[in-house]
């Protein structure tokens, strides 16, 4: 089977679209919410961009960003998880797959300087 890393950041961000529908809407959460839809969905999109990236340097760029909104998909995974308590085992289990792709990403960028 061909590994694509495209269609594993859009199983992931699919996967953080569902969270946050599933999260309560209140002034507390749903700014959280609308952060973590922003990261978890900009890492697929960045690197689609990358990978029609016109330099080695636009490349490198791009995925210096995925690895970016990864961290920050980290970051409000956690503060969501803290808030609502009834979503700390999803939370927990894309804030998993999202430090895998902070490592995939991290090694990209690592090999593409």
């Amino acid at each position: 089977m061909k590994y694509d890393l495209e269609e594993r950041c859009a199983v992931f961000a699919e996967k953080v679209i569902g969270l946050c529908k599933r999260a309560p809407k209140n002034t507390i959460v749903t700014p959280i919410i609308s952060q973590l839809v922003r990261s978890g969905t900009s890492i697929g999109a960045n690197y689609m961009e990358a990978n029609g990236a016109s330099s080695k340097r636009d490349f490198n760029n791009k995925a210096c960003i995925c690895r970016k909104e990864c961290r920050e998909t980290k970051y409000w995974l956690r503060i969501l998880a803290k808030t609502e308590e009834g979503l700390t085992t999803e939370c927990r289990e894309l804030w998993a797959e999202a430090h895998e792709l902070t490592l995939i990403f991290s090694k990209i960028v690592e090999k593409s300087k």
